[in-house]
């Protein structure tokens, strides 16, 4: 019986803790924001904290976090599934382009596991563009529920205004917070307006992320628990030159 009661409150404790620190970390996708037709591009999914550049080893994701989806859809809108593999860091895949235009890479995952009462659902995306059509050029191209995009990921340079959108279930998202991380750790949050669109201006170069979270208050039964609410995370790389 005292083992029991050891169990159910080292269980509660780690809850109370690790619950704030999954909700801080994200998982999101880095690649070339261009890339060449016949030629391999390499994927990278990481989890952790970016301002932090706190990357958690992929033998160390909790839950079934390694079991995420990752699918390229082509200019044309051809849909692949891609397979990933561990590294020390990292989950890597590769695709070949075989099309002028841009290719868009999403990845998903629920989350099997409920913490306290919340639903984890953490989504990924990032553009490539192959020579220089503009074909999937949107954020329509992308199938997660929730997702942030910008048609200059390509091009973007420092000291030039980037803007970007943001959806969610399919739909401009008005009025929405979104964050943006800046390679150094420097942290901004933004307001869609009623376009679904953000801006910001680049002050450094190199790898930016794009973050955009939303909770939907919704009860229900996920793998025998019970949950009141769904928090749904969206991650976005800009290569700032």
């Amino acid at each position: 019986m005292k083992s029991n009661t050891l169990k159910t409150l080292s269980f509660l404790f780690l809850m109370l803790f690790a619950a704030p620190q999954i909700f801080a970390h994200a998982l999101w996708i880095e690649t070339k924001a261009t890339g060449t037709k016949g030629k391999a591009q390499e994927i990278s999914v990481y989890f952790g904290e970016f301002s932090d550049n706190d990357i958690t080893k992929a033998d160390k994701w909790f839950s079934d976090l390694k079991d995420f989806t990752l699918v390229v859809i082509s200019p044309s809108n051809k849909e692949t599934k891609l397979t990933s593999k561990a590294l020390d860091n990292k989950y890597q895949a590769f695709f070949t382009p075989d099309e002028d235009g841009v290719y868009t890479i999403v990845m998903h995952h629920k989350v099997k596991d409920v913490y306290g009462t919340t639903v984890l659902d953490y989504n990924s995306s990032a553009t490539v563009v192959v020579g220089t059509k503009t074909a999937g050029n949107t954020i329509a191209s992308n199938t997660n529920k929730i997702a942030v995009f910008s048609e200059s990921s390509a091009t973007a340079k420092k000291d030039t205004k980037i803007t970007g959108v943001a959806s969610l279930e399919g739909v401009i998202a008005k009025e929405a917070k979104i964050k943006v991380i800046a390679p150094n750790g420097w942290e901004k949050e933004l307001w869609t307006n009623d376009k679904g669109e953000f801006s910001f201006t680049p002050i450094w170069s190199g790898n930016y992320m794009v973050e955009y979270a939303h909770t939907e208050k919704a009860s229900g039964d996920h793998n025998g628990k019970k949950y009141d609410e769904i928090w749904k995370m969206a991650t976005y790389q800009i290569a700032v030159k």
